[in-house]
């Protein structure tokens, strides 16, 4: 990676399990850049959600709540946070509760249309900054510099998943589907490959192979 690129956007997406976030991480700290995890965001706006006995499939009490909250999300990829009007949220949100119900609120297009414009501000402000989500490719940074899509097979990422939740693999593979498949068909922003993304198969790769491919892919960049 060459120093003199001025400002580099990478653009990671794919489905849950894929590695997104553990890869985008470690991208990021060997390039010293910003990490934003954009799933974090809707995963916070749940919790809120939650928080606040609102039904996830209300979309207009669901807008009410992520309009209402001060959401921070922390770009260090050494330390990255989340809070929801100061209170951290960084475990809550990870809990099954906000899992089964994150679906149905990133499907409200106007929360959606709130998030994506901080999340843009976020990346505008950032010299070098790698983003993870599901649809940083094709909506948030379509003009990223190098757009990823993370793969894996399906028995591979319930393999993960469960390891990361101390969950049964079967249950987990199931979650995992009804999550891809919420996500793949709502209206607003489906999970989707950009059609110039690079496509990363991560099932048989370990994470610093994978780090290592992506580096030279943005090397190709710095030299195009």
């Amino acid at each position: 990676m060459r120093d003199g690129i001025r400002r580099l956007v990478v653009a990671v997406d794919g489905p849950a399990g894929s590695g997104k976030s553990t890869i985008s991480r470690r991208l990021a700290i060997a390039l010293s850049a910003d990490y934003l995890d954009t799933g974090a965001m809707y995963r916070a706006v749940t919790w809120a959600v939650l928080r606040d006995g609102v039904d996830p499939r209300d979309q207009e009490a669901v807008l009410a709540v992520a309009e209402s909250i001060t959401l921070d999300v922390g770009t260090d990829p050494e330390d990255p946070h989340t809070t929801v009007d100061g209170v951290s949220v960084d475990r809550a949100i990870r809990g099954s509760d906000v899992t089964q119900s994150v679906s149905a609120v990133s499907a409200v297009g106007a929360v959606r249309t709130l998030l994506v414009a901080q999340q843009r501000e976020i990346i505008g402000g950032s010299a070098r900054i790698v983003v993870e989500g599901r649809d940083i490719g094709t909506v948030v940074a379509p003009d990223a510099d190098l757009k990823v899509y993370l793969t894996a097979s399906a028995d591979e990422r319930a393999r993960r998943r469960s390891l990361e939740n101390s969950s049964a693999q079967a249950s987990t593979a199931a979650d995992l589907a009804r999550r891809d498949r919420l996500d793949s068909t709502r209206t607003v922003d489906p999970l989707r490959q950009a059609s110039d993304a690079v496509v990363l198969d991560t099932t048989a790769l370990g994470i610093d192979e994978v780090v290592i491919r992506l580096r030279k892919m943005l090397d190709k960049v710095a030299t195009a």
